[in-house]
């Protein structure tokens, strides 16, 4: 076994961050939570070998994620992070998700399961919903172009939906959040009916918003 540990400083200022939250994952599965002392120190226990992520947090701050692969030795190992102060002050009409650097709500082909690597963006919306009580998103669901106009737009509308039910079951009251499926009428690149796309371009187009309806 290993100690990981870090320091939490500000990017900009390189201040230490007590008081960060910082958590351990493994597979996308939470391993370990803590909290960085007076110091802006964290540490964790891990196995020699395994890969780890570990997650920064700490309000007016993007959180951060960094992965790590720990040395088949025992000893410590050292994983510094900075955090970004948040310059972006979002207003009503923005998309929360490009505001806080989320990635989109991935799906995969035909489902609309939430993803494991999903919930932990969710997370983040949850985090910034938590800490601004009376905003409002409205969630929008986009597919690919692949199958039919109307299978899209009722596959888009439960993912849209299991999105919502998702954040309901985190604890956000449900008159905060309203949303529904675009199907594949707002497509981000070419790859419309009949065009040749690789799978990487087709997922593009398989996203979700957080278009901010209140604050």
């Amino acid at each position: 076994i290993q100690e990981l540990s870090g320091t939490i400083t500000d990017s900009e200022t390189a201040v230490i961050l007590p008081g960060a939250k910082v958590s351990l994952y493994e597979n996308m599965v939470v391993k370990n939570t803590t909290i960085a002392d007076v110091n802006g120190v964290y540490k964790f226990p891990v196995d020699c070998g395994k890969s780890y992520n570990v997650r920064a947090e700490k309000e007016e701050y993007a959180t951060k994620e960094v992965s790590i692969t720990i040395g088949k030795l025992s000893g410590k190992t050292s994983l510094p992070i900075s955090l970004d102060p948040v310059t972006c002050k979002v207003t009503i009409g923005d998309d929360l998700g490009k505001c806080f650097k989320i990635k989109m709500i991935y799906f995969d082909l035909d489902k609309s399961n939430i993803r494991q690597e999903a919930a932990i963006d969710l997370e983040k919306i949850l985090v910034v919903l938590n800490e601004n009580p009376s905003m409002k998103l409205d969630i929008r669901s986009h597919t690919d172009s692949r199958a039919t106009f109307k299978y899209n737009e009722a596959l888009s509308d439960r993912r849209a939906k299991s999105t919502i039910q998702w954040l309901i079951k985190n604890g956000v009251k449900a008159d905060r959040l309203t949303g529904k499926g675009y199907g594949e009428t707002q497509l981000v690149n070419k790859c419309a009916d009949g065009v040749s796309c690789t799978e990487a371009e087709h997922q593009e187009n398989r996203r979700s918003e957080f278009i901010i309806t209140a604050l």
